[in-house]
């Protein structure tokens, strides 16, 4: 990460140009893919830019895997309850360089519970568009057990394997602006 290119101040996620995604190995031999439509992100750069903080929320019932069926059982209390638990948040605890990466760190909280993860972090640059805004990028990827987060449905199939895998991928495309 070029540091020097990541201005102080607070930056907000600009949603319609950013994508917080998911994949999980369904019926053992493919992946469903997914992704939240509503979420919020903040960025705090103080002015050593490698000690930026973030924090950002997911409406858990935003999920749209583009099957209106699939959708509605995931955010039952089978799933994601989001009855009960409407939103995910995370909220970073620090960034260690990884070569010209990061490794961001933080606590994940999904249907009431909270783990840390680690997210590879790249720095995608910034740059100042065509309205005047300054602009940064950033993609960042983990994956999580469902399961310890409470999302432990069992849904085996007859000779083996499950339905639905643990492992969740999560693919996050984030374009920031900065506020001031």
């Amino acid at each position: 990460m070029a540091a020097q290119e990541l201005k102080a101040g607070t930056w907000k996620i600009d949603t319609a140009h950013s994508v917080v995604g998911f994949s999980v190995r369904h019926m053992m031999v493919s992946k469903v893919r997914g992704r939240f439509e509503s979420f919020d992100a903040t960025l705090t750069v103080p002015e050593d830019p490698t000690r930026a903080s973030v924090t950002a929320t997911v409406d858990a019932a935003s999920l749209n895997t583009d099957n209106a069926d699939r959708d509605a059982h995931v955010r039952s209390a089978d799933f994601f309850d989001t009855e009960k638990h409407p939103e995910f948040s995370f909220r970073s605890t620090g960034a260690e360089a990884a070569g010209e990466d990061w490794i961001l760190k933080g606590d994940l909280t999904i249907k009431g519970t909270t783990r840390p993860v680690e997210l590879a972090l790249e720095f995608n640059g910034s740059t100042i568009d065509p309205y005047g805004l300054l602009r940064a990028g950033f993609t960042a990827s983990t994956a999580i057990s469902r399961k310890e987060f409470g999302v432990d449905i069992e849904m085996p199939m007859d000779g083996g394997g499950v339905v639905v895998g643990d492992r969740i991928t999560i693919d996050i495309d984030a374009e920031f602006t900065h506020q001031g």
